[in-house]
């Protein structure tokens, strides 16, 4: 069964021969895959079209050959390619996505990610992350808080030590109020206390050099086998290997001329002391 034999339609049916072959329920799957068993029942039967994360979850859940894996990805690569609006996410409920990012970070030995844009999800404190999802369209209360609860409960895999993260940050992300100065204030504490951990390691581009890119977009790069960028308007995967390529280029463009370890501890500790009251620095 080749990629080129696959269309669309029938990816859902070989991926329920691939479960009835490997003799797992469609509950256990699902379970393994962090989407119900609804969900992956419309995928088996086509009524669904996978997202490449979708098709990527279920056939690590199902334990399947590199070489099966890759043929049904390059159909689910070819056609799906895709761009998941915000707005489809927030009305299927966006804390559900969290689950699905969870799952796909958990399978990620190494983790790049670079950000322009807002303090990380795995790095941020439940206070700023409020914050960010109090920026418009604002979340209601419930979703708000449904939402905080699923990114912070992604970052207990920092401290899996089988693990690598490798965070970049633009030095300007760290110095926006999108809430008050005390809760960046915390929130710069804490990039410093993760980035002493032994497996994670954090760099920020500074505002004086030069700068080897424009930070167009915010992304994460999942071992050399997925990108998920992040827009204004949607959340797009590749898993193109020429795509992906380019992303990785970019990370290391920027983490070439990033401060890190004691350099950067510095910097963000100097940020941090501007956003703290006068009687607290002295």
């Amino acid at each position: 069964m080749g990629a080129a034999q696959l269309t669309t339609e029938s990816i859902g049916r070989a991926l329920r021969a691939l479960r009835a072959a490997s003799g797992l329920t469609g509950e256990t799957v699902a379970r393994r895959a962090s989407m119900s068993a609804g969900k992956l029942s419309k995928i088996e039967n086509g009524r669904t079209l996978p997202t490449l994360q979708d098709v990527d979850l279920i056939l690590f859940a199902l334990g399947v050959s590199a070489q099966v894996k890759e043929r049904l990805l390059a159909t689910a690569r070819a056609e799906v390619t895709e761009a998941t609006a915000w707005r489809l996410l927030r009305r299927t409920g966006q804390w559900k996505h969290q689950n699905t990012i969870k799952a796909i970070e958990a399978n990620t030995v190494v983790l790049r990610l670079f950000q322009g844009q807002l303090v990380p999800g795995l790095l941020q404190t439940p206070e700023y992350a409020t914050a960010v999802f109090s920026l418009p369209p604002a979340l209601p209360h419930e979703s708000m808080a449904r939402m905080v609860a699923a990114r912070l409960e992604r970052q207990a895999t920092l401290y899996d030590g089988g693990r690598t993260f490798r965070f970049v940050i633009c030095e300007h992300v760290l110095r926006w109020l999108i809430c008050e100065s005390a809760v960046m204030a915390v929130q710069l504490d804490r990039i410093v206390s993760l980035s002493r951990l032994p497996n994670v390691a954090i760099g920020v581009v500074p505002l004086t050099g030069r700068m080897p890119d424009f930070p167009m977009t915010c992304f994460s790069i999942h071992d050399d086998r997925l990108v998920i960028v992040e827009t204004f308007h949607s959340e797009i995967t590749t898993r193109d290997p020429r795509d992906i390529q380019t992303y990785v280029d970019t990370f290391e463009r920027f983490a070439g001329v990033a401060l890190h370890g004691d350099e950067m501890r510095a910097l963000v500790e100097g940020i941090r002391d501007g956003f703290l009251p006068e009687r607290e620095r002295g």
